[in-house]
């Protein structure tokens, strides 16, 4: 996108970068990830953690992380399964054995180095264009183009007038996002090409910490803080008169899914300090009988929540495979289910 701005409704690209890069220096927030003596691997890990689960919920796992398991040596060595219980409630427990994958294959294949080209990191167990490029640009200063959810909704309002980027990412928002970028990355995303300048390099890192840092503290997808705005003068969107969204988000369900039986047998799992009976997770007479039999006051509480569910036992058996057939939970010889080892 060219920084002259033909389009008199349309404002320029240099000034909303120049806008926001100043408002995110006065009004980003201090966290450890993003600090100077941040890691490549601390960085990696908070990227994995912070894929649909906010800051609040992320900041004390992940601290605790990188006390227990600050290079990737560390977390390659551990159990699965205590990867697993370390995850706590962090949601989408996959992503610890991605992530527990990923540090084996940085171990095994890159001296425990984390990769900081873009071809290579996307080779790595659980990295998708999105976590590469951020891991690239916020670890090693690589000037690759990152696009989350918070950006495209910045881009759409502040160029578009669209109060909302659509469900999922297009070429063309990824094509103009790479426009928006003073230093335009080529494939392999080099810091080192010549046509780069230090100044580019580092106005364009900023850009993707700031743009995604004003859509997910002000320019939110539901109620918008434009009076706190620093483009709030050039928004096309609020030019437009803020019109509403396109299209309406379906929020996830979540009472009474596979996705909260799994959740709340994955707790049990986690509190246990062996295996568990498989009738437990299967029935709800088996959870209740089991809460009243322990004595740890954080295993029979997750029992409780895991017999009060509404689901039958049809539901709650065919969650517990699917923990097993992922990888999350093991059957032993014995019928009882844990964590893997």
């Amino acid at each position: 996108m060219s920084t002259h701005n033909p389009n008199p409704t349309m404002p320029s690209a240099s000034v909303v970068r120049a806008r926001v890069n100043e408002w995110f220096q006065a009004h980003g927030r201090d966290l450890p990830w993003r600090r100077p003596e941040a890691s490549p691997w601390s960085i990696l890990v908070s990227e994995i953690m912070l894929q649909q689960t906010p800051v609040v919920r992320v900041q004390p796992v992940w601290e605790e992380w990188m006390r227990r398991w600050p290079t990737p040596h560390d977390l390659a060595a551990e159990p699965a399964g205590e990867v697993l219980r370390a995850w706590g409630r962090l949601g989408y427990p996959r992503r610890a054995l991605r992530l527990h994958a990923c540090a084996q294959a940085i171990v095994t294949e890159h001296a425990g180095v984390v990769p900081r080209d873009l071809p290579t990191l996307l080779s790595l167990p659980g990295i998708g264009e999105y976590t590469a490029a951020a891991v690239a640009c916020f670890a090693y200063q690589v000037p690759a183009t990152v696009v989350d959810t918070n950006i495209r909704r910045v881009v759409g309002r502040a160029f578009h007038a669209k109060a909302l980027p659509g469900p999922s990412m297009t070429r063309a928002q990824y094509r103009e996002a790479q426009a928006l970028m003073p230093a335009h990355p080529n494939e392999a995303g080099d810091a080192a090409d010549a046509s780069f300048t230090s100044a580019e390099v580092a106005e364009a890192n900023t850009w993707n910490a700031a743009s995604m840092e004003l859509g997910a503290l002000v320019c939110t997808a539901r109620d918008p803080r434009c009076g706190e705005c620093p483009v709030e003068s050039v928004c096309a969107w609020v030019a437009a008169g803020k019109p509403a969204a396109d299209y309406v988000p379906r929020g996830q369900a979540w009472h009474g899914t596979d996705r909260q039986v799994r959740g709340r047998m994955m707790a049990v799992l986690r509190e246990s300090d062996g295996p568990v009976p498989y009738g437990v997770l299967v029935t709800r007479d088996g959870a209740e009988g089991a809460a009243q039999e322990v004595a740890e006051a954080h295993l029979r509480s997750a029992l409780a929540q895991l017999a009060l569910l509404g689901a039958d036992d049809a539901q709650r058996a065919s969650c517990a495979r699917g923990l097993i057939e992922d990888g999350l939970a093991v059957l032993t010889t014995y019928g009882e289910v844990s964590l893997p080892g």
